[in-house]
């Protein structure tokens, strides 16, 4: 996946935005005010840092240790790094719906119903 086609993604999913609290070279994805996905474009390897379940968190790392740490930065238990180059897109597109998804589920409820995902 190139840099252009992971900001489409990312911007795809309802009331997402690209905002740049950290400097013009990290791009933040969030959901009504919530991050749910953060990279540096321009980086090389192109990486991307994606909230996930501690379970599935460990799970993955285990099955893609060259490409997927513990988040960087991030608390470990719920962030992953994942290098983009590393996994197949499917994955990366399911990884990062997963991680819009669990922001959103930590929502207040009328923001999930706004957003037509209870």
């Amino acid at each position: 996946m190139t840099p252009e086609r992971l900001r489409a993604f990312c911007l795809e999913f309802n009331a997402s935005v690209e905002e740049f609290p950290f400097g013009p070279e990290t791009s933040v994805f969030k959901v009504l005010g919530k991050m749910f996905a953060l990279t540096s474009l321009d980086a090389q390897p192109l990486t991307v840092n994606l909230k996930c379940d501690p379970d599935d968190a460990v799970r993955l790392r285990e099955e893609h240790p060259a490409a997927v740490v513990p988040g960087w930065h991030m608390n470990k238990r719920h962030w992953n790094t994942v290098t983009v180059s590393g996994v197949p897109d499917k994955l990366l597109r399911e990884l990062i719906e997963d991680s819009y998804d669990l922001v959103v589920a930590g929502l207040p409820r009328a923001d999930r119903l706004r957003l037509d995902r209870p």
